[in-house]
């Protein structure tokens, strides 16, 4: 399980609904012709619109933003370190380049 915390717990969650919907499309679209003719436009249900897709990837987005917002909001009623939370997880924790050397001792646990 990933500990997502401030920002990144706000983003991923995000990021994940708008990569599946985007997927979903993309799988709708690929079979579509393989389906063929009528059947695969039902398939799609696009019904002559062709900004179906998009739509349906923004709603989803959309929604995936209002359901952060409040879940935002309600965090920031309710929890006295919320705010220096969020802004921590936005900190470079590293200011310097790290350096494959030293990526390589950090992985093997010496720093």
């Amino acid at each position: 399980m990933v500990d997502a915390r401030g920002f990144w717990g706000y983003f991923l969650p995000l990021d994940v609904t708008m990569s599946t919907s985007m997927m979903f499309e993309l799988f709708e679209w690929a079979v579509a012709p393989r389906v063929g003719g009528d059947p695969g436009m039902a398939y799609l249900g696009i019904q002559g619109d062709v900004w179906d897709a998009h739509k349906d990837m923004a709603l989803a987005s959309l929604g995936a933003l209002v359901a952060m917002a409040l879940a935002m909001a309600v965090n920031l009623a309710l929890q006295r370190d919320f705010a220096r939370e969020f802004r921590d997880s936005l900190r470079v924790k590293h200011a310097e380049p790290l350096g494959e050397a030293k990526i390589r001792r950090l992985r093997r646990g010496e720093d």
